[in-house]
């Protein structure tokens, strides 16, 4: 899997057959169409798409997740998301089925779910202004980490067990500018911990804090 500058992310097993319908493929569009209204996901002055949603397979480490390059489209049919079926942080390795490649930030996302059982979503969008202001404020990966690599999984899984992004559920990228990940219980929790951080009053608290 290739970076939008050429680096190779990971590893990806793709098979190209068609996902089945999945529950909770409405309500990804929905919630990504209001992230896109706020700047979190979307395309950059160099046309790349950047940010993207995730939702977890009942109750196993598979997900769903929008394809790599999806950013620009203003709505999402079924062939635009891939689905995660198994990873691997050591090797670099993912397997994902679909017509569209997963996310180059698809280990992230694993990482989340395989350190929280009760994360089913998971959000990554490009907040400059909450980056900024939550860099080091709260659970903040290293600065040397480039996002999706295996490094950046490792690190998530750090903050799990190191510090307390369990319970506020949200974190930085501090070496993927405006990178911020935002999980819950399910797509409303998740994009209500991003708003609430943004818009809720919580920013500002926890800059004084």
């Amino acid at each position: 899997m290739m970076s939008e500058t050429g680096s190779v992310k990971f590893t990806c097993e793709h098979s190209a057959v068609k996902i089945a319908p999945f529950a909770g493929f409405a309500e990804l569009n929905a919630y990504r169409t209001r992230l896109r209204r706020l700047g979190w996901i979307g395309v950059d002055s160099n046309g790349i798409g950047f940010g993207n949603l995730s939702i977890r397979e009942g109750e196993t480490n598979s997900f769903y997740i929008t394809g790599s390059g999806t950013g620009g489209m203003e709505e999402l049919k079924l062939e635009d998301c891939a689905k995660v079926t198994a990873f691997d942080f050591g090797r670099n390795w993912l397997r994902c089925e679909g017509s569209t490649i997963a996310s180059s930030e698809s280990l992230t996302h694993a990482a989340v779910y395989e350190s929280d059982p009760n994360a089913a979503a998971a959000i990554h969008g490009h907040d400059l202004e909450l980056w900024a202001a939550l860099l080091d404020q709260v659970p903040t990966t290293g600065r040397e980490v480039e996002y999706g690599t295996p490094a950046m999984a490792g690190e998530v899984r750090r903050l799990f067990k190191m510090t307390d992004v369990k319970s506020r559920k949200i974190f930085v990228m501090a070496g993927h500018e405006g990178g911020v990940v935002a999980f819950g219980k399910d797509l409303a929790d998740a994009f209500g911990v991003a708003t609430d951080w943004k818009i809720g009053g919580r920013l500002g608290s926890s800059v004084k804090s």
